[in-house]
């Protein structure tokens, strides 16, 4: 078996750095494919996280720092299309249109395919409870789906996926009280942590169902607190990752607290990087290939806050090699002794790709 089905992660997923100009159409270009989920953050101003996907739409985008619903007619910016090598922005009606497009505002853009649609109607083809539909790439195990709660306890809902998720962001579309929740196979389905929130895992059988996703379909139920997964009525979107050989890599780490800090062997040289302590009540960092800071990377940023971006020696934690990720930081926030830390990585390029030749390290 190769070592990898991905020789260029960059088919699925890249990121694009930009400058705004306050136009109604700037094209930001540079990606090698049309992309479905794009997740733009300002970089130079507070002002929140924007994500748009082709399953809801361009013209329609959440905050993932924040629990407000969907929002179909933004003031500050948007997108008009999903272009065949990136994106084109449209400007909203405030003068000041800070979420895509600001003039002299700088912004990351981070970018995935998915590409192929499904839909599934569950009383004819007996997948799940729940009625779905979206867009997926079972080759780099990513499904974007969406789907209508239903109130009930206990509900299946079908991904679109060849194999069980691994990492699982759900956000209530038309409803601005709940969060953007997430499952991880680390912490598993007894538990659940809040992307727009710092909480350590949270234990509730309940949210998930206490059932882990399988190959075809992941839990969900309703009351009290678990409301947020399947509250009645709401349109849901969700998220759905797995590792992928070469490519990406869903995982854990315990921390030592000390700059000499744990390797993460991923397979790959990695492209992007987040990360979560959870058990305290720290922030989410996120890292990519393509901001400050190389090979130690001194930007982040982080997608519980509006913040602006962070670029900091304190933070020059996280080291992008050929195969993985080295931390060479002791700061609570990544690397506490003896605490548990989950991680989601994307390639830049496989270790070795499926002609067994090895890449080159930066």
């Amino acid at each position: 078996m190769a070592y990898t089905t991905i020789d260029a992660p960059t088919n699925f997923f890249d990121t694009l750095t930009y400058t705004g100009d306050s136009s109604t159409n700037q094209k930001i270009s540079g990606l090698d494919f049309q992309p479905d989920y794009v997740w733009v953050k300002i970089r130079s101003t507070a002002h929140p996280h924007t994500n748009i996907d082709s399953v809801r739409g361009a013209n329609k985008y959440l905050k993932a720092n924040e629990t407000a619903a969907e929002q179909t007619d933004p003031q500050y910016g948007y997108l008009s299309t999903f272009d065949n090598d990136g994106f084109t922005t449209q400007k909203g009606s405030h003068a000041n249109p800070y979420n895509i497009n600001q003039t002299g505002q700088t912004y990351v853009g981070w970018c995935w395919k998915a590409g192929t649609s499904f839909t599934n109607d569950a009383s004819s083809t007996g997948i799940g409870d729940i009625d779905s539909a979206g867009s997926v790439s079972t080759d780099a195990g990513i499904s974007i789906c969406s789907f209508t709660g239903n109130g009930s306890n206990s509900q299946t809902v079908k991904h679109g996926l060849s194999q069980a998720p691994e990492f699982i962001i759900l956000k209530a579309r038309g409803q601005g009280t709940y969060g953007w929740i997430t499952y991880d196979a680390i912490n598993g389905a007894g538990k659940y942590m809040n992307l727009a929130a710092t909480h350590a895992a949270v234990s509730d059988t309940g949210m998930w169902s206490n059932t882990a996703p399988t190959s075809s379909v992941f839990s969900l139920s309703n009351g009290g607190n678990t409301a947020i997964t399947n509250p009645n009525t709401v349109t849901m979107i969700s998220y759905c990752f797995h590792s992928v050989k070469g490519y990406s890599k869903i995982g854990s780490f315990i921390g030592n607290g000390s700059t000499n800090g744990p390797f993460l062997h991923c397979g790959f040289s990695p492209a992007w990087f987040l990360v979560k302590r959870t058990n305290g009540a720290n922030s989410w960092y996120l890292y990519d290939n393509k901001r400050p800071g190389y090979n130690l990377i001194g930007s982040t940023l982080s997608p519980n806050t509006n913040g602006t971006e962070i670029i900091s020696s304190s933070y020059n934690a996280v080291d992008f090699v050929s195969n993985g990720v080295k931390i060479r930081q002791s700061n609570a926030d990544l690397n506490t002794n003896g605490s548990t830390y989950i991680f989601m990585a994307f390639a830049e390029s496989p270790f070795v790709n499926s002609n067994g030749v090895p890449t080159n390290a930066r």
